[in-house]
């Protein structure tokens, strides 16, 4: 005899939501198109996916929605909906393991996005190499000794944002740690010479973004784990900009733990990110309590992920983040594959697959998604550039880059530009110093700021279009 399942479990969880599911459903089934944000939204441009993905794809929502109306709580008991959580969770684990070119999910850790993934590796990597180093091995700041002191050397670079920059500081403030930066060129990129010269026996942990999140600028990482590892430094990569829209192999290009978030190019829900950590490396707990496994044991449990999830996981939005990957993985675009792309010099095209650092590539998922977005760069930037007092910062057409553009307009502020754009043509981009100050100094933007127009998946050549139109009107009118 079957019985209708009764959810016993509130004290885990509470499985059943005061909306019903139905309720939910059929609101989000309206937006059948991934454009068709809502109603109010239609007519508007949306040029701010470095910021987050406005447009979702609609098995986003549903897997959201199903989630809400069906999981129980993870690891926290043995009936149907707990185990379902498990299930959902595990699940995304495998399918971000498997785009990003990493053989063990189980090391694949949730958090609530690429800042607090950060943290958690930043501190916690950061806290395993200073228990392990002899008293007295540096010094507690510039120029100042102290006999016990177990000190930290980092190396990271100017293009970093605040997500790691913050925790890098505070590293230095309250630890002594030694902070080394690379430089960048006039456009934006990494000074590899630099790095490497800067990189000597004395670094312990290299941090280092993938991206610029103000100019687009994307680093070798390759390049970069290699002199990390010459000098037996952990690397950890900052892949905000580029995860789910740019290929990523952890082990061909030598990552030790990669922070991602969800809810940008990876096109899931606010609230879901994480980071995955390569086996070897050590990180100390950021946060512990409970887990749901080994709970006679007074400290955080060895194994992952548990080592490093304490409390409730995010089932719900990792169940969208989870069906996101699944699409991003699937998707192709005949029109992106046929002409040329910029990955590293690398020409895409439909008849094969092509190789990046070591990578072997497939036409389809983040090689087709960063081709076609790409493209709608190199197009704006193609239609902007004559505009009178127009000034472009970063890589120029055909560079290796994210599909992001941050430029000013003589005559007006970043502000106000941005204003504009919002109020009079109804196009979202992001104006100010995005979080990215030691970027903004080294390209001579620190007072003025810059507008950043950054293009996603579900942005048309029409958009580009409009939204060029739309700055040359302005600068004809002032």
């Amino acid at each position: 005899m079957t019985h209708q399942p009764i959810y016993l479990n509130t004290a885990a969880t509470f499985a059943k939501k005061s909306v019903h599911p139905n309720t939910v459903a059929t609101s989000a089934k309206k937006s059948v198109h991934p454009n068709t944000v809502a109603t109010s939204a239609k007519k508007s441009i949306y040029l701010n996916t470095a910021a987050t993905s406005l447009q979702k794809p609609p098995c986003v929502a549903q897997a959201v929605v199903e989630a809400l109306g069906s999981l129980g709580n993870a690891s926290r008991g043995n009936a149907e909906r707990d185990l379902g959580a498990d299930r959902t969770i595990m699940e995304a684990r495998r399918r971000l393991a498997s785009l990003f070119g990493f053989s063990h999910p189980e090391r694949v850790v949730f958090a609530s996005g690429a800042t607090q993934a950060l943290n958690m590796a930043i501190y916690g990597v950061a806290a395993e190499i200073m228990e392990r180093k002899p008293a007295g091995a540096g010094r507690l700041a510039a120029g100042e000794h102290c006999d016990g002191c177990r000190v930290l050397t980092v190396l990271t670079t100017e293009m970093e944002h605040n997500s790691v920059l913050r925790p890098l500081y505070r590293l230095r403030d309250e630890c002594g740690a030694e902070l080394r930066f690379a430089g960048v060129d006039r456009t934006g990129r990494l000074r590899y010479e630099e790095l490497e010269a800067l990189c000597t026996p004395e670094v312990d942990l290299v941090v280092c973004t993938h991206a610029s999140n103000l100019t687009g600028a994307l680093v070798d990482i390759r390049r970069v784990a290699q002199a990390a590892h010459r000098s037996g430094a952990v690397l950890i990569v900052d892949a905000a900009q580029t995860a789910g829209a740019y290929p990523i192999d952890m082990e061909a290009m030598g990552i030790d733990v990669l922070c991602f978030t969800g809810h940008k190019s990876l096109l899931g829900p606010q609230g879901t990110g994480g980071l995955c950590v390569s086996p070897g490396i050590d990180v100390v707990p950021l946060v512990t309590g409970g887990t749901g496994v080994s709970s006679y044991e007074e400290r955080q449990p060895e194994a992952y992920p548990a080592h490093l999830e304490a409390g409730t996981l995010n089932g719900h939005g990792i169940a969208g983040l989870s069906a996101a990957v699944e699409f991003i993985q699937e998707w192709k675009d005949g029109d992106a594959l046929q002409g040329p792309g910029a990955i590293h010099g690398m020409e895409l095209v439909s008849q094969g697959p092509g190789a990046i650092h070591g990578m072997k590539l497939d036409l389809q998922g983040p090689v087709a998604i960063h081709a076609k977005e790409l493209a709608l760069r190199d197009r704006f930037i193609e239609a902007v550039s004559d505009i009178p007092g127009i000034e472009i910062y970063g890589p120029g057409i055909g560079s290796e880059s994210m599909p992001i553009v941050a430029l000013n307009l003589a005559g007006l502020e970043s502000w106000e530009l941005a204003d504009l754009l919002a109020q009079e043509y109804g196009i979202a981009v992001r104006a100010g110093a995005h979080c990215a100050p030691r970027m903004h100094r080294a390209l001579g933007t620190e007072k003025s700021g810059a507008v950043r127009f950054s293009f996603g998946l579900f942005n048309t050549p029409e958009e580009v279009e409009t939204a060029a139109r739309a700055l040359r009107e302005i600068a004809e009118s002032i």
